[in-house]
């Protein structure tokens, strides 16, 4: 038999990584490992895994390449990424061991290629941003714009339902750039808008209104360089609370007036307050990708595909792409050497059969037709 394929997630006790430790613990072929910094906490997202895995203390903000010696692949779903170092990428190379992440900070992938000549020279695959922006976000838009001369718009959008649990991480990322100044394509030119700005409803077919305002992330660049939209490409996201979403928009102000250099030491108290109102509107998150432009002979057409989770199910979004990542290494089909970003790598057709596991739904609107999802071969391109 096969050696499994030996993987270590760091951050595995987090929001995201403990849904992706659930999820890849059920994978054949894997000897999963979880690290963090609390190794108590870790005992107790272990003990509910269906099977035996591995524990280590790690701490992303230490790591040494010979902390990841004997491993095949390392994901670091930890976070922040905003401001982030590049400890556990440098720890990887020197250990020779392929990398995965969930990142979301815009600063952060943007500068990925740097690290293209050290993976290459070493034999590792570095991947970053295997989550639901680009690799998802991507996927459908290759799928629903696949036979079109041209893309005028692009419209991306994540609300995550008021009870879905939060982590720390998570609401450091929205409070580093909340009330800073974010380039966003626009009206087909670069613009600058207040983080958390933009504030409106935004209507989703089967869900209902929801707030949504402007966010920074790694999407805004991303979907202007791999598809090149004619008027503009966005991103949103929304807290299903107007009293959290809103009162977020006013407290954006400070910064605005340069009363305030940043919302992120307040992550704590904040993050309190998310938690006191947790029960107040739903389980039920959605996703949202919009696409607009030229059909196959010349006629304007849009399209619509949304997602919904239910049951607080809306977390495990986040780490599909990783999931499908993790399936590629073991089976040989990993991407070639350097530093990649997860946009192309996956096709729609990777996600959906562990959505439908999930009990999520997901459906089309406008001219549509229904998605090839016959499985893609891995593409592999530079950051």
């Amino acid at each position: 038999m096969a050696e499994p394929l030996k993987v270590l997630l760091v951050g595995a006790s987090g929001v995201f990584g403990s849904r992706l430790a659930e999820l890849a613990a059920c994978e054949e072929g894997i000897h999963l490992t979880l690290a963090a910094r609390n190794l108590g906490k870790l005992e107790a997202l272990a003990a509910r895994l269906p099977s035996r895995v591995g524990l280590a203390r790690i701490d992303r903000d230490t790591v040494k390449s010979v902390d990841l010696v004997g491993y095949d692949l390392v994901i670091d779903a930890a976070g922040p990424f905003q401001s982030s170092h590049s400890r556990l990428i440098d720890a990887a190379i020197g250990a020779r061991v392929h990398y995965i992440d969930l990142a979301d900070g815009r600063d952060f992938v943007a500068q990925f290629p740097r690290f293209d000549a050290q993976a290459r020279e070493a034999g590792v695959s570095l991947v970053t941003g295997a989550s639901s922006i680009p690799a998802l976000s991507h996927a459908v838009i290759d799928e629903l714009t696949a036979d079109w001369r041209a893309i005028d718009n692009l419209r991306i959008g994540i609300y995550p339902g008021n009870r879905a649990p939060r982590g720390r991480s998570v609401v450091e990322a929205i409070l580093s750039y909340v009330g800073k100044p974010v380039r966003v394509f626009r009206e087909g030119e670069w613009q600058h808008v207040p983080g958390w700005g933009g504030l409106h409803r935004e209507e989703i077919p089967r869900i209902g209104k929801r707030w949504a305002s402007v966010c920074d992330t790694p999407e805004q660049d991303l979907l202007v360089k791999r598809y090149s939209p004619r008027q503009s490409a966005e991103f949103f996201a929304g807290l299903e609370f107007g009293l959290l979403h809103v009162g977020l928009w006013l407290c954006s102000l400070p910064v605005r007036w340069g009363w305030l250099k940043s919302l992120r030491p307040f992550a704590h108290p904040m993050l309190k307050l998310a938690e006191l109102v947790r029960l107040v509107g739903s389980d039920r998150g959605a996703m949202t990708v919009r696409a607009s432009g030229e059909g196959a002979t010349g006629e304007e057409i849009e399209r619509m595909w949304t997602l919904r989770a239910d049951a607080n199910r809306g977390p495990y979004v986040p780490v599909l792409a990783a999931l499908a990542m993790i399936r590629r290494h073991r089976n040989g089909s990993g991407p070639e050497a350097g530093a990649l970003v997860c946009s192309g790598l996956l096709g729609l057709s990777d996600f959906l059969p562990d959505m439908e596991a999930l009990g999520m739904e997901h459906w089309t609107d406008g001219d549509t037709q229904d998605f090839d999802l016959e499985a893609k071969p891995l593409q592999s391109s530079a950051a």
